[in-house]
C-alpha cells in the first residue's frame, strides 16, 4: 500500500496569491504547494482523499483517470471545492463516483453541490454519496476513522489498512483526543498537519505535531498542510529522523 501527496499546502496554497512566498525559498519546488489532498492505493483499490480546488491539476500530474472512491474529512472549501471535478472520473466509468464522509459533511456537500448528488434534466448525478461509518471495507483496503476536533467543526480522521500495513491521515485538527490517539496506534506511515510554527486555533502547530508523533510513535511521518512560513530545506535541516515535510508528489510506500 502506498499514500501519495498530491496536495500538501494550506487553504491559500504556497505561494499565496501576490506571489507571496514568506519565508518559503521560490526557487525550491518543493516550497509550491497546491491544496491538502491524498491518492490511497494497494494495486487493486485507489481511494482519494478530498476534492481540492487544485484536484484537476493534481489528478494530471498524479497521471489519474480512475478512484474507486473519494472519502471528504469535512466540507472546508480548500477540502472540496474541486469536486466538479470528478464529472471527468465519472465519464471515464460510466457510473457516479463513491463519495463517502460523515453524516453532517455529507449533509452540506449534498445541499452545496446537490446537482452533483442528485443531477438535473439532461445532467445525471456524477457523485453517488454515502455516509461514512467508523469502519468499511473499500476494495482490499479497510478504513477506520475517528472525528477530529477542527475550531468550530470536526473533520474525519482516517486510518488505512492493507496487506498487514497501516497508513494514516490526519488534516485539519488542533488536538489529539484518545479516539485519535488509538486510531493513530501502530502506523507505518503517518501524514499530519502541520501548519505552520505559531499555535492556531483550528490547526496543529509544528511543535504540536512533533510531540505527538514522539508519543504516538509511527514509523515514518510526513508533516501537511503547511504554510508559506515552513520553509521545506529549514524543515528537513531541523526535524528529527523519522519526520519529513511533505510536498505535492510524494510517495510513501508501507
Amino acid at each position: 500500500m502506498k499514500v501519495r501527496i498530491l496536495g500538501s499546502g494550506t487553504s491559500s496554497g504556497v505561494p499565496r496569491i501576490g506571489n507571496d512566498w514568506g519565508a518559503c525559498d521560490p526557487t525550491n519546488p518543493r516550497n509550491r504547494r497546491t491544496r491538502a489532498s491524498v491518492l490511497v492505493e494497494t494495486a487493486t483499490t485507489r481511494i482519494l482523499v478530498d476534492t481540492s480546488p487544485d484536484m484537476r491539476e493534481q489528478l494530471l500530474r498524479a497521471d489519474v483517470s480512475h478512484i474507486d472512491a473519494v472519502i471528504w474529512t469535512h466540507d472546508h472549501a480548500d477540502h472540496c471545492h474541486g469536486i466538479d471535478d470528478l464529472r471527468q472520473l465519472y465519464h471515464a466509468r460510466g457510473a457516479p463516483v463513491r463519495g463517502l464522509a460523515r453524516a453532517e459533511t455529507l449533509s452540506h456537500l449534498q445541499s452545496r453541490f446537490s446537482y452533483a448528488f442528485s443531477g438535473r434534466t439532461g445532467y445525471p448525478p456524477t457523485v453517488a454519496g454515502e455516509e461514512l461509518p467508523d469502519q468499511i471495507i473499500i476494495g482490499d483496503i479497510t478504513v477506520s476513522v475517528a472525528d477530529q476536533p477542527h475550531g468550530a467543526i470536526m473533520s474525519a480522521g482516517l486510518r488505512f489498512e492493507a496487506d498487514g500495513a497501516a497508513i494514516g491521515y490526519a488534516t485539519d485538527f488542533h488536538a489529539v483526543t484518545s479516539a485519535m490517539a488509538a486510531l493513530y496506534h501502530g502506523l507505518d506511515i503517518w501524514v499530519v498537519d502541520a501548519l505552520r510554527r505559531a499555535p492556531h486555533p483550528s490547526h496543529a502547530h509544528l511543535d504540536y505535531t512533533l510531540a505527538q508523533i514522539e508519543a504516538l510513535a509511527p514509523k515514518r511521518a510526513a508533516l501537511i498542510h503547511m504554510d508559506q512560513t515552513m520553509d521545506y530545506d529549514t524543515l528537513v535541516a531541523t526535524l528529527p529522523a523519522e519526520v519529513e515535510p511533505g510536498y505535492d508528489g510524494l510517495e510513501l510506500s508501507a
